[in-house]
């Protein structure tokens, strides 16, 4: 993704998510937890890419000659091109500004896990596609794209009124996924510049569309099934206790000699589950 598209977080009025105080005033957002650390690794090991120049993206980028090192998927994500500070500079602002937004949403942990998988999904497009020839195997992957990119899209389904800079202009962030996603596209399939990326672009996108969209859909279907459990657990205890309620009359009739092993053996069980409870 060229920096000059990459588009990062405008800030709202206040009371919104640019963390404004006064009127008329814009302040910076303060980085969350996992941000934060997000922020400070990416630079870090951006510095250690200079000092030992190949090295890092040797050993931990994203390449179809190794597909079976799956730790790659992580790895090339906290890697960025060392000859283009630009590279990690708009990431990270895509990554600051979005980031917190959705950290708060849904806490540290599944934040990290979306983030994440968006950019593992990006980078598994990516040596698929260099190992079906589709593109050249010797191309690496590095960068937080395919990440910061799912957050952008993720923010456009959850927060449609933030507004985004693309290309200097300021733009409905629904808007600026839409463009990007059209673009990156056509990109890809006219095999144009940077198509690999690009095409961990689209995964990280797709990636984050599919979370936030199915998040409301599987949460309906797991309150459903928990409910069905619940009207399924009560018809049987329901059941139980009538049974209980048969034996203790017989009881009361005939003796505890006219029961049956069975029916022994459901006092007894509805005995302990009493102690228990």
């Amino acid at each position: 993704m060229g920096f000059q598209d990459r588009p990062y977080y405008q800030p709202p009025q206040p009371g919104g998510f640019g963390g404004g105080r006064g009127i008329g005033r814009m302040g910076l957002p303060r980085p969350t937890t996992v941000v934060k650390y997000l922020l400070i690794i990416n630079i870090a090991v951006f510095l250690l890419q200079i000092i030992f120049s190949q090295r890092l993206e040797i050993w931990f980028a994203a390449m179809g000659t190794q597909p079976l090192q799956v730790w790659r998927l992580i790895t090339f994500q906290f890697l960025h091109a060392a000859s283009n500070p630009f590279h990690l500079l708009f990431n990270m602002i895509g990554l600051y500004f979005l980031g917190p937004i959705l950290e708060r949403t849904w806490g540290g942990r599944k934040f990290l896990t979306f983030y994440l998988l968006c950019g593992a999904v990006g980078g598994f497009l990516f040596v698929a596609a260099s190992n079906l020839d589709l593109l050249d195997r010797k191309m690496i992957l590095v960068g937080a794209s395919g990440g910061v990119l799912g957050l952008l899209v993720a923010c456009a389904v959850l927060f449609p009124q933030i507004t985004v800079i693309l290309v200097l202009f300021p733009v409905p962030i629904r808007a600026a996924a839409i463009l990007l996603t059209a673009v990156y596209f056509l990109i890809v399939i006219t095999s144009g510049p940077n198509a690999g990326g690009h095409l961990c672009h689209l995964g990280g996108m797709a990636t984050g569309l599919v979370w936030v969209m199915g998040r409301g859909h599987f949460a309906a279907l797991w309150q459903k099934r928990r409910r069905g459990a619940y009207r399924r657990k009560m018809e049987q205890e329901e059941q139980i206790q009538y049974e209980v309620d048969r034996i203790l009359a017989k009881v009361h009739e005939q003796g505890i000699q006219s029961l049956t092993r069975r029916e022994k053996e459901i006092l007894r069980r509805a005995t302990e589950r009493h102690k228990r409870d």
